[in-house]
């Protein structure tokens, strides 16, 4: 976890951004928005063709879907590089974004929270006794089940944070 942590913090830091289509783009990634799935299909996928990286993301999503699986997609350009070149297929394709049930899927959601908001944006919201785990997701603009691999990440990391959530299939497999 911790390892992830410092790699998406760095990357935050690196490039001045918190958002993923920014990261693609200082990454040098050429990202694709496409109309060509439908919108409870492939949601998006990266790959590396002759050294250089793509991120293509279904454009039937909501806007902040796309967001999300920007990122996503991100994290697996920088975290699974070694294992995009490898793939017979030479894509890593997600079709349930949420789906932990892999480590590269694990690892690319950790990666992705942890980038997307810093801790200090989380305990600012999750240290006001008005808000409950849906209403700091919401004003962190995170989805719930995106949240929960942030808290996830931050009580590995030693935060005393409370995760109503336990990461699995079914719970992260659940739509907004």
């Amino acid at each position: 976890m911790g390892a992830i942590y410092r790699e998406a913090e760095h990357m935050a830091q690196q490039y001045d951004t918190r958002n993923p289509y920014a990261l693609l783009d200082a990454m040098g990634a050429v990202t694709r928005i496409t109309y060509d799935f439908e919108p409870d299909g492939l949601k998006g996928f990266a790959t590396i063709m002759n050294g250089t990286s793509y991120a293509t993301v279904n454009g039937n999503l909501a806007e902040q879907e796309q967001f999300i699986i920007a990122g996503h997609e991100a994290a697996h350009l920088i975290l699974h590089r070694r294992e995009i070149l490898l793939s017979p297929a030479c894509a890593l394709k997600d079709f349930n974004l949420y789906d932990n049930s892999g480590k590269l899927e694990f690892e690319a959601n950790s990666f992705l929270a942890d980038f997307l908001v810093s801790d200090e944006q989380v305990m600012d919201s999750v240290t006001n006794p008005d808000r409950d785990f849906f209403s700091a997701a919401r004003e962190l603009h995170l989805p719930p089940p995106l949240f929960a691999f942030k808290l996830y990440s931050m009580t590995h990391r030693g935060f005393d944070v409370k995760n109503p959530a336990n990461l699995n299939s079914k719970f992260l497999g659940l739509r907004q």
